[in-house]
């Protein structure tokens, strides 16, 4: 991994244990909302053309330190509109004694880096001493640790190796995971309460009335007390080590834990000219979320509205704009070729607040002018070009997904095989799509939706397993079947996941609570338009149309289920197995908030025997066996029971691991990886 570093400041980076050319970011997160800045409200007319703002002797000097070829004198506060200046960027500057003393000090500073990489560490320790000092969080009574600045130091990741992606993929997925069940574990506390008619439990955030606090920020809040925000110490300039173009959020604060983008309220992130090493303010990202009537996106060219004047109320501009600010930041940025992630947010029915937001890449700002808007009022334009080679952007692929559900034919006129591979046996079309070559092999397979168990393993005492639960309406705490759950209910009312276990006890035939009891989750079958694809890299595959939540129950694992003896024989013949035992237990990931609190306990009940059968998928099989592997994979298998009582027998029902973008594969961990997992993706 390289790191280019853009201001002069800098400190030592650790790389990944035995990986010698990975440099670490050091990851110390804290929280801090950082106010959107607003200029002053003037009195309706002409717009302004104010004086240069004046520099102190410093910033003068760090400002030529840090772009010594912009010799010319600096732009106005609020240029002309008839005139906008052409900025060069500084990389594209012709050489000068000056610029040779800047790159001179940064090889010097990156050798320093390269020195310091090698001591083992994933994470670099604190300097003794460093440590933020504990305090008690007002009307908690718990000791926290007092929340650190933001850094303003730049720091550019310029290449990964593939372990180096993958370790920090699993950093995201980790935060984001925790993030996810925080808010679902603080939601579930707020329902206990208010059936108690309390306004608050003493649970995960404290007392009080916490309903008028979105659970989404008191998880993200819980994460900062801890230092689980990442890239707080750094400032990632380009592309977010860990995050792919095309992931998709459903919550802005989830932007703010991970640093894609660290501003609560504001649409552009930035570094503040106070704080700046140069003295000027520069950009990284931006979000753009249809708040500003000028805006003009047509994705791979966007003309993005600068912040400010705006009535918050009538959503239009109110006064003029100044180049101030982020507006000022945005120009900066252009002027020295600093790419900008942009954010797009859209609405979205499967979004918990009726939006959902995509990264879709990095854009260079190639021009901006001061324009009339359509209010009458001053705004700051900015023209970003979507630079290529990119990955698809996922709002593109977003709509792309929600045309095929309407009129396939009108997306791709050719390539699908058959509109449901498993012949209404599912809820919704399995459809079956070959555009690379004449392989139509998943037709000669028979789809079996569910498993077919061995008789002696479901019958007798195994059919009844001692009776459901007897309640009339939807299940609560304190029924058979919360009392089978250690307890608990697996899921929220939602159908989400709250936290893995090594068995998950749905309510079944012999429970006498309705079809719509929150009990009743994985059982219900496939709940998102999937489509098997034929992929180059990894021969067949699953995408689905739907954008798929975190924690959400996705498809089952199915085929024949064969005895330990039976296995044997069968394996003898060269037939396709697939071994659940061999399955990591990636449970054990989903729900973990030991980050956050340190007294968590990994469910271990209930407990789960030893799994010595094998699912035969030679001759029958569904969607879920065209899953390709991966070792940092999207979803995971969770071990369920609802049809019979056989612990060792259960159904492999496969849940999210994180959220899942429309059109992109689905993968999962077979564990053992050999010939078999061979047999499935061919």
């Amino acid at each position: 991994m390289e790191v280019e570093e853009s201001s002069p400041s800098s400190s030592s980076l650790s790389s990944p244990a035995g990986s010698s050319d990975s440099i670490d970011l050091n990851f110390l997160p804290f929280l801090k909302r950082e106010p959107k800045s607003e200029p002053a409200s003037p009195e309706r007319g002409p717009l302004p053309l104010p004086a240069p703002p004046a520099q102190t002797p410093q910033q003068q000097h760090a400002a030529a330190a840090a772009a010594p070829a912009a010799s010319a004198a600096p732009p106005p506060a609020t240029p002309d509109m008839s005139f906008a200046p052409v900025m060069t960027p500084l990389q594209a500057l012709p050489p000068n004694p000056d610029e040779d003393a800047l790159l001179r000090e940064y090889y010097r500073l990156a050798s320093l880096y390269l020195s310091s990489a090698g001591t083992g560490a994933i994470v670099s320790a604190p300097a003794p001493g460093a440590a933020a000092p504990a305090v008690v969080q007002p009307g908690s009574g718990s000791v926290v640790k007092k929340r650190r600045p933001r850094s303003s130091e730049l720091v550019r990741v310029s290449s990964l190796g593939v372990r180096d992606q993958i370790y920090f993929r699993d950093l995201v997925r980790r935060a984001r995971i925790t993030f996810e069940c925080l808010r679902g574990l603080l939601l579930r506390d707020d329902e206990r309460a208010e059936s108690l008619g309390l306004g608050g439990v003493a649970g995960y955030g404290g007392g009080g009335d916490r309903r008028r606090v979105r659970a989404d920020l008191r998880a993200a809040a819980l994460m900062a007390d801890q230092d689980l925000w990442l890239n707080r110490d750094r400032r990632i300039v380009g592309s977010m080590p860990g995050i792919s173009v095309g992931d998709a959020f459903f919550f802005r604060m989830e932007l703010c834990v991970l640093g894609l983008h660290g501003q609560v309220q504001a649409g552009i992130d930035y570094v503040s000219a106070g704080r700046s090493a140069s003295g000027e303010p520069i950009a990284t990202s931006i979000i753009v979320s249809g708040g500003y009537e000028d805006d003009d996106d047509r994705g791979e060219v966007l003309v993005y509205t600068g912040h400010g004047g705006r009535d918050p109320n009538l959503h239009k501009q109110c006064v003029d704009q100044k180049l101030e600010g982020g507006n000022l930041a945005l120009e900066r940025s252009m002027a020295y070729g600093i790419e900008i992630r942009v954010i797009r947010a859209v609405k979205s029915r499967r979004g918990p607040v009726g939006k959902v937001y995509f990264y879709d890449g990095l854009y260079k700002v190639v021009d901006y002018w001061l324009d009339r808007g359509k209010s009458g009022f001053g705004v700051y334009k900015y023209k970003m070009l979507r630079i290529e080679g990119q990955e698809p952007m996922g709002t593109v692929n977003y709509r792309i997904a929600e045309q095929l559900k309407v009129d396939v034919f009108a997306v791709r006129p050719t390539g699908y095989l058959s509109f449901d591979i498993s012949m209404g046996r599912e809820l919704l079309p399995v459809a079956l799509y070959n555009d690379v070559d004449d392989d139509r092999d998943p037709l000669l397979f028979e789809y079996l939706a569910r498993p077919i168990f061995p008789t002696s393993a479901v019958q007798g005492k195994f059919a009844e397993g001692g009776g459901g639960c007897d309640c009339s309406e939807n299940c609560s705490i304190g029924c058979n079947c919360a009392g089978r759950n250690g307890g608990e209910f697996a899921y929220d009312k939602t159908g989400v996941l709250l936290r893995g276990k090594p068995l998950v006890y749905e309510c079944g035939p012999h429970c006498r609570c309705p079809p719509s009891c929150p009990n009743r989750v994985s059982q219900k079958g496939l709940q998102h338009r999937l489509e098997v694809f034929r992929s180059r890299e990894t021969g067949w595959g699953v995408r689905s149309l739907d954008l798929i939540k975190a924690g959400t129950f996705i498809c089952e694992f199915s085929g024949i289920v064969l005895t330990q003896q039976q296995s044997e024989i069968v394996a003898a013949n060269g037939d396709c197995l697939v071994r659940p035992n061999r399955f990591p237990p990636r449970w054990l990931d989903w729900g973990d908030i030991s980050d956050v609190n340190p007294e968590y306990v990994a469910p271990d009940y209930p407990a789960l025997p030893e799994l010595n059968f094998a699912i035969d998928v030679s001759r029958a099989r569904n969607v879920a066996c065209y899953f390709s592997h991966s070792c940092s994979p999207n979803v995971f298998v969770q071990f369920v029971l609802f049809d019979h009582y056989n612990a060792s027998y259960p159904h492999l029902m496969i849940f999210a691991m994180e959220n899942i973008p429309p059109l992109r594969e689905l993968s999962i961990d077979y564990g053992m990886v050999d010939e078999w997992v061979g047999k499935l993706t061919m």
